[in-house]
């Protein structure tokens, strides 16, 4: 009943678009490592009404054979502000027609009225102890993109076998029922409850459980610059400030407010480093705001930069790409002084060694998972039920947990947390970055890059990655890259780990996703994997030194030349067609 999509479908069978017709229309969404994200269009396996609704059916059947109560406990629905004027698709349309699809039949809906963080979906969930929760965001994709993110009753996001089992479903009723068009059903069901005003009451208060310095809050003069990128994060970050006592953080006028065209990047990424945050650093020099923290476009994920000492007439910024090990350092440390008992702390299997090393070096359990807060929230979910407290859970691309109020990553928590942070360490004439490299003289030196390529063609992915598991011979992976040497091969695809006496990895496999890891001789780590929300090939690299190894300069030079290889040896881009990351 989208006339706009209608159009783009009828334009491509009249211009004998067929190949683009087939591309459309013969295969579906799937679940990713965030959801069901595509772009907004035309076709089943683009974001659209339809789809959308198609999804929320499936997803109503499958809630339907779980839960005898799901009439009773409900469903929560919120949403960011992305949107296109093509296809006449936005965020809170989707959101309403999700919401139709369940009121229809007479499920309790608790939609937001209007745009929240994707965090306080899974936090509502918990707190109205609903069944389950959908999230209608791309995150920090491209403008063209929107996304279907859901969480189970346990406030994490879904992962086997509901996922699977979900699209079984999807499948089994793709005509849309009587009612689930009704976008209005929204403003007039005796059903529709609004959690906005509770939801986000009760998530300031359980913030203040994590702080713990409020007095050096009220009282510092240092100041923060925060950016929205703009999305959904203004509002809720300044209410966190005011939580924990700060006066709030002075915003980016540009950015401040939703923007579905994020007209003032290129990418809203902040991920992308001081490219995108130019903005911000500008406005922080102006200010004079020594640390500026960025909100991704649904604020569940954050990057921060500190500025640094003044180098003739204009400031240097670091952007912290690895501050989950400052976040660690502060977080293990601050519960050590409260007497907190011993907890667990959560890292990705994408994410830094740095953090490994000094997680464990002060004896708390660290536990691995796959990559995405999907597994990692379950993980912590498993925890807390067995007694266990969890103080911490991180992922490389810019993902933090802090505390266990919300079961996912969690930017505006995030964003607060660090801002403390600062303030503490300045309350000991420290920096950020002089915390990180006290850090680093203590456990030895990590040096990390990440980057990605990008590839748009599913085939391609899949032949680079095959040549790698059957590199020399069949069955055989590399046992050099150029002239490095390589100890181990793990691969989570296949389920193979070269390290292991029955070669088998530990970690779960995950067929749906590419993802092979690689141990060489020199003490470097690499990994190459693919993304569940984008068209990108990543790789993630990090040399690991002893305390006495602080020669930055020569660390920095041999992981250099490691990637180098790593990328003409087994990615190929000029072979394989692939884009490299733009500056």
């Amino acid at each position: 009943q989208n006339e706009k999509t209608k159009e783009q479908i009828e334009s491509l069978l009249q211009n004998g678009k067929h190949k683009e017709l087939r591309d459309r229309l013969c295969c579906r969404l799937t679940f990713g490592t965030a959801g069901l994200r595509s772009a907004m269009g035309a076709g089943f396996c683009y974001i659209n009404d339809l789809t959308v609704i198609q999804s929320t059916q499936g997803i109503y059947k499958y809630l339907e054979r779980c839960f005898s109560d799901f009439k009773q406990r409900g469903f929560v629905v919120g949403y960011d502000t992305r949107g296109q004027v093509t296809s006449n698709c936005s965020s809170k349309k989707l959101a309403k027609l999700t919401a139709a699809v369940l009121l229809a039949k007479d499920v309790p809906v608790y939609f937001f009225s209007t745009y929240v963080p994707t965090p306080f979906v899974p936090y509502a969930v918990q707190q109205l102890k609903a069944v389950a929760g959908v999230m209608i965001t791309a995150s920090h994709n491209r403008k063209e993109d929107n996304g279907y993110k859901v969480y189970w009753e346990n406030g994490a996001q879904i992962t086997s076998p509901h996922d699977k089992e979900i699209i079984k479903c999807i499948e089994e009723c793709v005509e849309p029922w009587n009612g689930s068009w009704n976008e209005n059903l929204v403003d007039t069901s005796p059903l529709r409850q609004d959690p906005l005003k509770k939801i986000c009451d009760c998530y300031m208060e359980d913030l203040k459980k994590i702080c713990y310095h409020r007095e050096l809050n009220v009282q510092t003069n240092l100041k923060f610059v925060h950016t929205s990128f703009h999305g959904v994060g203004h509002d809720y970050v300044q209410l966190a400030f005011k939580a924990f006592g700060f006066q709030p953080p002075i915003p980016v006028p540009e950015q401040k407010d939703p923007d579905p065209d994020f007209s003032t990047v290129k990418c809203p990424n902040p991920e992308e480093g001081e490219s995108v945050l130019e903005l911000s650093l500008r406005l922080a020099e102006k200010e004079n705001a020594k640390v500026v923290v960025a909100t991704d476009p649904d604020a569940d994920r954050l990057a921060v930069a500190e500025q640094q000492e003044k180098m003739k007439v204009c400031a240097t910024w670091c952007v912290y790409y690895k501050n989950g090990v400052l976040f660690d350092g502060f977080v293990t440390n601050t519960y050590r002084l409260h007497n907190v008992p011993s907890g667990a702390q959560i890292t990705s299997r994408k994410t830094s060694l740095s953090f490994s090393v000094l997680t464990l070096q002060q004896s708390f359990p660290l536990t691995e998972t796959l990559p995405g807060f999907k597994w990692i929230g379950s993980r912590v979910k498993d925890l807390l039920d067995n007694g266990k407290e969890v103080l911490f859970a991180f992922e490389e691309s810019i993902g933090f947990m802090c505390g266990t109020s919300v079961l996912d990553k969690d930017g505006v928590s995030a964003a607060v947390v660090i801002a403390e942070m600062a303030t503490y360490l300045e309350g000991k004439n420290l920096t950020l970055a002089q915390k990180l490299i006290e850090i680093y003289e203590m456990y030895g030196y990590h040096i990390s890059k990440t980057s990605y390529f990008l590839c748009y063609d599913p085939p391609t992915i899949k032949r680079i990655f095959e040549k790698l598991r059957n590199f020399d011979a069949p069955q055989s992976y590399p046992k050099f890259c150029g002239i490095y040497n390589i100890l181990h091969v793990r691969d989570i695809t296949t389920g193979y780990d070269s390290s292991q006496p029955n070669k088998k990895s530990v970690l779960p496999v995950s067929k749906s996703s590419q993802m092979i890891t690689f141990t060489f001789q020199n003490g470097c780590v690499a990994t190459l994997r693919t993304s569940g929300t984008e068209p990108k090939i990543k790789y993630y690299a990090e040399m690991c030194a002893l305390p006495e190894q602080s020669d930055r300069t020569v660390l920095e030079e041999e992981l250099q030349k490691l990637i180098e290889a790593l990328i003409e040896n087994f990615l190929e881009p000029d072979k394989n067609g692939l884009i490299w990351r733009s500056a």
